[in-house]
């Protein structure tokens, strides 16, 4: 993808990367709710904070952030392997989501609040430092990952607001 700083334009290639750099992000940030979700009777069973959204909001709010980051990694990725930061911005970005994918299976699935309360912990600190390691490549795209470290935050205390009325 290094062809679209070389030329410094955007053309039909690079809408193609960015659709499927989107794609990719939303096809693995989905798959986790394939396996487990709230869905449940030990979920629906539990008391709900106060701040809990409606239901539907998490798909909505998702898929938008899933977008966002499918944007911003491609935004990183055009630069090239060869720029400086690239490499380490990329690694950031699939531990990050290696960590994202791995809260609902331990939240629902393990039905583990307090297991889920430190996975999205560690999780707030890896989006953090993939937001400073994008910005280091493309101030945009790091930029495009703040309504992700946003909701990654609201969704801890949520997390937390779950396991100390059910804890």
């Amino acid at each position: 993808m290094e062809h679209a700083v070389d030329r410094g334009g955007f053309d039909g290639r690079d809408a193609l990367w960015a659709l499927l750099s989107v794609l990719a992000v939303n096809a693995v940030g989905a798959a986790p709710a394939l396996l487990a979700g709230p869905d449940t009777a030990w979920f629906a069973a539990l008391e709900k904070p106060a701040i809990y959204p409606p239901g539907w909001a998490f798909g909505v709010v998702w898929t938008l952030l899933f977008t966002l980051m499918g944007l911003a990694l491609y935004l990183v990725a055009r630069r090239g392997l060869s720029t400086p930061g690239v490499r380490t911005a990329l690694a950031l970005f699939v531990v990050q989501m290696a960590v994202n994918v791995t809260w609902t299976p331990t939240f629902f699935a393990a039905q583990d609040l307090l297991a889920g309360l430190a996975v999205i912990v560690v999780l707030d600190v890896l989006v953090a430092a993939t937001i400073l390691a994008f910005d280091r490549v493309d101030r945009r795209a790091a930029l495009l990952l703040v309504p992700y470290l946003a909701w990654v935050l609201f969704a801890t205390l949520l997390n937390y607001r779950f396991f100390a009325l059910n804890g």
